[in-house]
């Protein structure tokens, strides 16, 4: 397999995801239980993709400890590529918790009314107040959208490694059944995306950025697998995409819990962990 069939494929294997950001996207999702359902199907799906890169990265690692224990390895090695799990998980967590912070510190707060905090408001500041609060709900659910479509793109940016090297070593086969399982798998991460949106409606430009942002990297570490053959460099996206996940699951629970329907949640994001199973077992079933 050439290096621009590789890329093509890679490129259609990431962009899937549009399959179900695009028509849902520009979907009013109204009502609390409507919400919850989305949101926790979307946090299930996250759960899976946060097990299975910590699968691949704990394979990683493993295998170096493995390696140094049959005199195949050195310890350096193993203690190196634990550290960069370590750090990696760290910064995917924490550098998402800091960009948010600072996104959140540039928004601002609205202007307090003139006069004081014990003026009254008249009716006209009154909407103005209440329309300030549904921009910054709107901004809010597009922000966290985002960060998601954002921690979705570091992990797909390990799966187009793996597409990558797989292509570039001979093995057509598994290169294949990598591209068929992830373009699968990609199409039921776009409701990971808009699961925090609730009843907002995003733009055309909106969705198809979040979609270049979590899709693109597919393309992308196709092409770098393809060319470069680097275990740490796999590693170091792997931990971060895990950090990035768990990240993420933690704002959409909060955000989504004080809408209530805990145990349709619950049951929603089983559904969802389930959805990234069946999709996954794509790969496995064929030896991938």
């Amino acid at each position: 397999m050439s290096f621009w069939e590789t890329t093509l494929l890679g490129g259609i294997a990431g962009f899937t995801i549009y399959i179900g950001l695009l028509p849902f996207g520009r979907m009013r999702i109204l009502g609390d239980r409507k919400r919850v359902a989305l949101a926790m199907f979307a946090v299930g799906i996250l759960a899976f993709l946060f097990v299975d890169v910590l699968a691949h990265a704990f394979e990683i690692v493993e295998d170096s400890v493995t390696a140094f224990h049959d005199d195949e390895g050195s310890l350096g090695s193993a203690i190196g590529l634990t550290a960069l799990l370590g750090v990696g998980f760290a910064i995917g967590s924490g550098a998402l918790a800091s960009f948010e912070a600072r996104l959140r510190g540039r928004a601002g707060a609205p202007p307090p009314i003139a006069g004081g905090a014990v003026a009254v408001a008249t009716p006209g500041q009154e909407a103005n107040l209440e329309s300030a609060r549904v921009d910054a709900a709107h901004a809010r659910a597009l922000r966290t959208g985002m960060t998601i479509a954002a921690a979705i793109g570091v992990h797909n940016f390990a799966e187009g490694l793996a597409i990558g090297v797989s292509a570039n070593t001979g093995e057509i086969g598994l290169a294949t059944v990598l591209i068929i399982g992830f373009a699968a798998h990609n199409a039921t991460e776009g409701f990971g995306i808009l699961g925090p949106l609730g009843g907002e409606r995003a733009s055309w430009r909106w969705l198809l950025l979040a979609g270049l942002v979590a899709g693109g990297p597919v393309l992308l570490g196709s092409m770098i697998g393809y060319s470069v053959d680097s275990e740490p460099l796999e590693l170091a996206f792997l931990a971060v995409a895990g950090g990035a996940i768990i990240y993420v699951i933690g704002q959409v629970w909060n955000a989504i819990r004080r809408f209530g329907h805990r145990e349709l949640g619950l049951w929603l994001l089983a559904a969802g962990f389930m959805a990234g199973v069946v999709t996954d077992l794509i790969v496995a079933y064929s030896g991938g």
